[in-house]
């Protein structure tokens, strides 16, 4: 007896449209040897099922626990179990469940596709990029998991990864504007300069006059360090929609590129009290207030940013910064350890640990880091970026769950 897993992996996968209109998917699960009578377990489990499409998550999940009772072997019913925990946000619990699911039943590209989208909704964006490539091997066609995968991709900062996932999407995606966003951010990080022109013209050919559109012209502009062109972008939305989810960060870091410092604070503050969890508003925050040489706030900020996202290695970054210039560098070496321990190519972060590392007076691991942050200096120099001191422009709208 065959009996369909669903899936259920979500339509949209982040604050932005995605590919993709079904709320489940079908596949296939052989039901394993069993104790009760065939018929008993496809009862059960055609029960589950449309518990599960009608939403009555605990009916659904006493008729899968039935099965398992009967057959701890189904992989299906594990599977379902999993789905249930996403549509419950207990995305802990849902990983255990489907990674069961998949030692069971490891030809099933369905329980794969969910792996990657736990993953993601976990913020655990790399370890989300193996089974949505293998998913994508077995169905090069499978458009989300094709944009999943790209948007994974971005967020590990595997840019050129994620052009060659996401390029073939052109065709079908080219009229979209946050598939054209994404695409040009991964342009724009690997040095492909075509691509990011001919990706932000069609983005203005396409996009319309809504306030969602001029943001996110705003942000591929201010990618680009084209801080005056950003800056009208922004101001348009905000003139459209001022309570824009991320509108004010970006205004925030515009003004804060231009030198005004004072019109930066204020639409940080703007935005963290539409999102007072976002973990970004803090962490500009906290760069600012390093920059205008206010310290103690601007440590309070970045811990902050590290209470609402204790994964910010921006955060951690600036506390490094400040650690370093008071002489704190027992404390600035922790700090740094840990952003480079999130992202070990972290802009600026081998240069400052070697600094911190030369200051302990351990030269040779010192010159160790140095070289690191020289070959990360020469894989930038092909980015036409004003000076290396410039952040990155934070993208929440990539993780930030639909309200």
């Amino acid at each position: 007896m065959v009996l369909a897993v669903l899936c259920g992996a979500a339509a949209t996968v982040s604050a932005w449209p995605q590919p993709g209109g079904n709320d489940t998917f079908e596949q296939s699960a052989s039901a394993g040897s069993h104790d009760a009578p065939r018929s008993n377990l496809e009862k059960w489990f055609v029960e589950g099922q449309a518990a599960l499409r009608d939403g009555k998550l605990d009916a659904a999940e006493a008729a899968f626990r039935r099965v398992l009772a009967a057959d701890a072997g189904s992989g299906a019913a594990y599977s379902n179990l999993g789905v249930i925990a996403m549509r419950r946000q207990q995305w802990d619990r849902a990983i255990q469940l489907l990674r069961k699911a998949e030692t069971l039943d490891p030809q099933l590209a369905g329980i794969r596709l969910n792996i990657g989208l736990v993953e993601y909704r976990r913020g655990n964006y790399a370890a989300a990029i193996a089974p949505l490539a293998s998913v994508l091997r077995e169905d090069p066609g499978s458009e989300q998991a094709r944009y999943l995968l790209g948007l994974c991709e971005v967020l590990s900062k595997r840019y050129r990864e994620a052009v060659k996932v996401l390029e073939p999407l052109w065709e079908e995606k080219s009229n979209d504007v946050p598939y054209l966003y994404l695409l040009d951010i991964a342009a724009v990080e690997s040095g492909q300069k075509e691509l990011d022109e001919k990706t932000v013209k069609q983005m203005i050919a396409v996009g319309g006059q809504t306030a969602e559109y001029h943001l996110i012209l705003g942000k591929a502009f201010l990618n680009r360090y084209e801080v005056p062109e950003a800056k009208e972008e922004l101001e348009l939305a905000a003139a459209i929609n001022p309570n824009l989810l991320f509108l004010h960060l970006d205004l925030g870091i515009t003004y804060m590129r231009l030198g005004q410092h004072d019109r930066a604070e204020g639409e940080f503050r703007k935005d963290i009290e539409l999102e007072p969890d976002l973990a970004d508003d803090y962490e500009q925050l906290g760069a600012l207030y390093s920059r205008m040489q206010r310290d103690d706030e601007a440590e309070k900020e970045f811990r902050e940013a590290l209470k609402r996202n204790p994964k910010s290695d921006g955060a951690y970054l600036g506390l490094a910064k400040l650690y370093q210039k008071q002489r704190k560098l027992a404390d600035a070496l922790k700090m740094a350890d840990a952003a480079l321990g999130l992202s070990p190519e972290i802009h600026g972060g081998h240069f400052l640990r070697g600094r911190i590392l030369a200051q302990l007076g351990r030269e040779k691991e010192a010159q160790l880091e140095f070289a690191a942050a020289q070959k990360s200096i020469d894989a930038q120099l092909n980015k036409e970026r004003n000076a290396l001191e410039q952040e990155p422009v934070p993208n929440p709208e990539l993780t930030k769950q639909p309200q």
